[in-house]
């Protein structure tokens, strides 16, 4: 396979995947909450490396942890519910 048409397949599969994202965010977003959460919390437990504390980090979704706890479903992490 040539080079320029492997780059070519790369980016169209790059492409393709980025939508996909975007229309489940847009279509599914409690759908796509829960799988974050899901991805998130064995990565987020203790004695993991600190590399995939902070990939879990990044992958949780806004709002769902506080103070290294998961937050109820409708909290925004404000940290004012006790």
């Amino acid at each position: 396979m040539d080079a320029s048409l492997a780059l070519q397949y790369t980016v169209i599969a790059l492409a393709v995947i980025l939508s996909a994202w975007v229309v489940a965010k847009k279509q599914f977003p409690g759908t796509v909450r829960k799988a974050r959460v899901a991805l998130a919390l064995p990565l987020l437990r203790e004695g993991r490396p600190g590399w995939q504390r902070s990939l879990g980090k990044w992958i949780a979704p806004p709002g769902s942890f506080v103070d290294g706890k998961l937050a109820g479903k409708d909290c925004g992490g404000c940290d004012g519910c006790g």
